[in-house]
């Protein structure tokens, strides 16, 4: 099995639509994020994530009462690392 079938396999993969592009709009707009970061949280939250891994972002800041924002760095004895 090659690497991209064994990634295909174990995790959901998500495809940004025209969807997710209004969606990262509305977050920029909400959050002042850049365009960027508000697409990458935008698909987060289509995907239903509940914790997003960011250096960028503000450690522990909740988005949409849905996506947690951790910082790895500043998080390193969290539980939430230690169940990836």
């Amino acid at each position: 099995m090659y690497g991209y079938q064994r990634v295909n396999y174990n995790f959901n993969i998500h495809v940004n639509t025209r969807a997710t592009i209004l969606l990262a709009i509305q977050v920029a707009e909400r959050y002042g994020f850049s365009t960027f970061d508000s697409l990458i949280v935008a698909a987060a939250l289509e995907a239903n994530c509940t914790i997003l891994y960011s250096e960028d972002l503000q450690h522990q800041q909740m988005i949409e009462g849905q996506l947690q924002v951790l910082n790895p760095h500043l998080y390193e004895n969290s539980e939430a690392l230690t169940t990836l």
